[in-house]
C-alpha cells in the first residue's frame, strides 16, 4: 500500500527487511498514546475503510462509522488510556469452502477494527524486527508461498539439516 498510510511511510523503510533491529528494551513506554494519536488512528482508519467488510454485532457499516465516530470517541480515547477497554462481541458468520465444508468467520464491530489496526501500526514495527527470519505467518511482505519456497531452497541445495521441521500455527509458520 502507498500513501501517506504504508509501511514506508510509517517506517521510513521500504521493506522490514531493511529495518535496523531496536532492542525490546528500548520500547517506548508511552505506547497507548501512539496508539490514540490522530496520525495513527487516520492511518488505522484508512486501512479499516479499504478492507470494507461487514457489520459486526452492532450493525454499524463502515460507511456509517464516520457519523457515529465522533460520539464514541471521548469515551473509547480514555477506555485505552486507563486499559479498561473491552471488544465488543463478534458476529459469528459461516461461508461455504470449495469442498464443501464451511470456514467460520467472527466479525469484529468497525470501532474494534479501528482499535486493532491503531495497536498493530504501533506494535508491528516495533516487535517485527525481533521474528525470526524464516517466521512467515501474519507478516508484513510474508506469505505462505515464500515460506514454501525457503523450504524447497533448503532441500534442493542439500542443507544439512535435511529433518528441518516447520511449525504452522494460526499465528505463525517458522521452519
Amino acid at each position: 500500500m502507498k500513501g501517506p498510510c504504508s509501511w514506508e511511510s510509517l517506517t521510513g523503510h521500504s521493506d522490514s527487511a531493511s529495518i535496523e533491529k531496536p532492542s525490546l528494551n528500548a520500547v517506548p513506554q508511552n505506547l497507548m498514546e501512539q496508539i490514540v494519536d490522530t496520525d495513527n488512528l487516520e492511518c488505522a482508519w484508512a486501512r479499516v475503510r479499504s478492507n470494507r467488510g461487514a457489520p459486526g454485532p452492532d450493525g454499524i457499516t463502515i460507511d456509517e462509522f464516520p457519523n457515529h465516530f465522533p460520539e464514541l470517541w471521548p469515551v473509547l480515547r480514555q477506555q485505552l488510556l486507563e486499559g479498561t477497554y473491552k471488544p465488543g462481541p463478534v458476529r459469528r458468520k459461516s461461508i461455504p469452502k470449495p469442498d464443501g465444508g464451511e470456514r467460520h468467520l467472527g466479525i469484529p464491530n468497525v470501532v474494534d477494527r479501528l482499535v486493532q489496526q491503531a495497536i498493530l501500526l504501533v506494535l508491528t514495527p516495533i516487535f517485527d524486527p525481533e521474528f525470526s527470519e524464516s517466521s512467515f505467518g501474519f507478516r508484513p511482505h510474508r506469505s505462505a508461498h515464500e515460506a514454501i519456497h525457503l523450504v524447497q531452497t533448503h532441500i534442493q541445495a542439500g542443507h544439512p539439516n535435511r529433518n528441518m521441521v516447520c511449525h504452522y500455527t494460526p499465528l505463525t509458520m517458522a521452519c
